[in-house]
C-alpha cells in the first residue's frame, strides 16, 4: 500500500512538472513568436519608410516650367502610414498623452463633427468638410487635408516627411540619391522643366520647425487640454483656430469663443461674417446656433461701442430681408436665431448705461409680413427668455419710429 502511495505521488509529480514544463516551453515560443512579429513589423515600417522618403525626395520640393508649377506629389495609403507613424514619435517625445479610444472618439466627433473614417485614418478636406472622399492634391498645389489617425489618436495635415523630420541627418544614404536628381530638362513638347530639391530650398529648416510645433500644439490643445498651446496657436495657427468655430461649429471652448469674437469684424455691410460667427451648418443638415456669443457680447460691449449696436441691427434686418431668398437657416433655425439677436439687443435700451436707440425686437414685427417668425417664436415659448414677452410688449410704443425709419 506504501509502495503504491509512493507510486501515485511521483506519477502526479511527473504530470505536473511535465505541465509545467510544457507552459514555460509554449510561454517561451509565444515570447519568440511575438519577438519576430515585432521584428518583423519593425523591419516592414522601416522598409516602407525608406521607400516612401526615397520617392518623396527623388520627386523633390516643387516641379514647374519657365512660368508655374506644373506638377505636384501624389499621397497614397503609404504615405499616410509613415506620416502618422512618425508624427506619433514626435508628439510623444513632445509629452503628449496618448487619450483613451473612448476620449479620442468623442473629442474628434465634438470637434470636426461629421467625421469619414477609412480602415485607421479619417481626413477633413479643407476645400469641401462635407466631402466624402479623400482629394491628395489639386490644380493649384494645395494639399487640402487634414488627417485624423484612429490609430496614433493624432491630427495632422498633409505633410512630405521632409517637412517634420531632418532627412539627411537620419538617412545619411539619402544624400547620394538626393544628389542623382535632375534639377533641369526638357519635357517632349520643348519646354524647359525646372526640379527644386528639398536640400535647396532656403527655410526648410525653419519650415520644418514650424511645422512640429504646430502638430504638438494642436494635438496638446485638442486632446490634452494645454492651456499653454492654446495661446500658441492664437498666436501662430489663427486660421486653423478660427476655422474650428468658425467651419466646424465648435462652441464649447468658451475662451476660443471669445478670441473668435473679439477678432470678428461686426461690419453692417459684412453679413457673411456673423453667418460665420452666429451659426453652423453641419453635414448632417442640421443647424447649429452659437448662443455663447451673447453673454461674450455682454462682457466686451462698452457703452461707446455703436459698432456693435449696428452690425448686430443690421444683421437682424439681413435675416429678415432675406428670408426668402435663403434655404442655409429653415424657418425654426431663423425664429431662434431672431429671437435671440433682439432679446440681446433690446435689453441695452433699457440700461442707462447704454440708452441704445437701435430699437431691436419691433424690427422683426416690421419685416415678418406673413407673421411665421413670430408664430415660431411664441410657440416655442420664447426659447424661454426671461421677461421676453414684455419686452415686446413694451417695444410697441416705438413702431411709428421704425416705420418713418423705413420710409413708410
Amino acid at each position: 500500500m506504501k509502495t503504491k502511495k509512493i507510486i501515485i505521488i511521483y506519477f502526479s509529480f511527473f504530470i505536473i512538472s511535465c505541465n509545467s514544463q510544457q507552459k514555460e516551453n509554449s510561454e517561451k515560443n509565444n515570447k519568440i513568436e511575438n519577438t519576430e512579429n515585432h521584428k518583423k513589423n519593425k523591419d516592414s515600417i522601416i522598409d516602407k519608410m525608406s521607400k516612401v522618403l526615397t520617392k518623396q525626395i527623388q520627386f523633390g520640393y516643387s516641379v514647374s516650367n519657365d512660368v508655374t508649377d506644373i506638377k505636384h506629389y501624389q499621397f497614397n495609403d503609404d504615405d499616410i502610414e509613415v506620416l502618422e507613424n512618425e508624427c506619433s514619435k514626435i508628439l510623444l517625445s513632445n509629452g503628449y498623452k496618448s487619450p483613451t479610444d473612448e476620449v479620442f472618439n468623442n473629442r474628434v466627433n465634438n470637434i470636426f463633427s461629421t467625421i469619414h473614417f477609412n480602415k485607421n485614418i479619417s481626413y477633413i478636406n479643407l476645400f469641401d468638410v462635407c466631402k466624402k472622399t479623400a482629394s491628395f492634391s489639386d490644380s493649384d498645389g494645395f494639399r487640402p487635408n487634414i488627417f485624423i489617425s484612429k490609430s496614433k489618436k493624432l491630427v495632422v495635415d498633409q505633410l512630405l516627411l521632409p517637412e517634420i523630420i531632418n532627412y539627411e541627418e537620419l538617412y545619411p544614404t539619402i544624400k547620394d540619391i538626393e544628389n542623382k536628381v535632375n534639377t533641369k530638362f526638357t519635357s517632349n513638347n520643348g519646354d524647359n522643366i525646372y526640379v527644386t530639391r528639398w536640400k535647396d530650398v532656403s527655410d526648410l529648416d525653419q519650415q520644418r520647425k514650424k511645422n512640429i510645433e504646430t502638430l504638438v500644439a494642436r494635438n496638446m490643445y485638442l486632446f490634452n487640454d494645454s492651456k499653454a498651446h492654446f495661446k500658441w496657436l492664437i498666436l501662430n495657427d489663427e486660421t486653423f483656430m478660427r476655422s474650428l468655430v468658425t467651419t466646424f461649429g465648435y462652441y464649447d471652448d468658451n475662451e476660443l469663443n471669445k478670441w473668435v469674437v473679439e477678432n470678428t469684424t461686426f461690419d453692417d455691410d459684412k453679413p457673411k461674417a456673423l453667418d460665420e460667427l452666429f451659426w453652423n451648418k453641419r453635414c448632417s443638415g442640421t443647424v447649429k446656433i452659437n448662443l455663447e456669443v451673447f453673454p461674450i457680447l455682454k462682457e466686451i460691449i462698452e457703452p461707446n461701442d455703436r459698432n456693435y449696436f449696428e452690425a448686430l441691427k443690421m444683421y437682424v434686418m439681413y435675416l429678415m430681408e432675406e428670408k426668402d431668398k435663403r434655404n442655409e437657416l429653415s424657418l425654426q433655425d431663423r425664429a431662434k436665431l431672431l429671437a435671440h439677436l433682439v432679446y440681446f439687443g433690446e435689453q441695452y435700451r433699457y440700461d442707462t448705461n447704454f440708452n441704445n436707440k437701435s430699437y431691436f425686437m419691433q424690427r422683426i414685427w416690421m419685416r415678418d409680413l406673413d407673421g411665421s417668425i413670430q408664430k415660431e417664436i411664441v410657440k416655442n415659448n420664447y426659447y424661454n427668455l426671461p421677461d421676453y414677452q414684455n419686452l415686446y410688449k413694451k417695444s410697441e410704443e416705438y413702431q411709428d419710429v421704425l416705420v418713418d425709419e423705413n420710409g413708410g
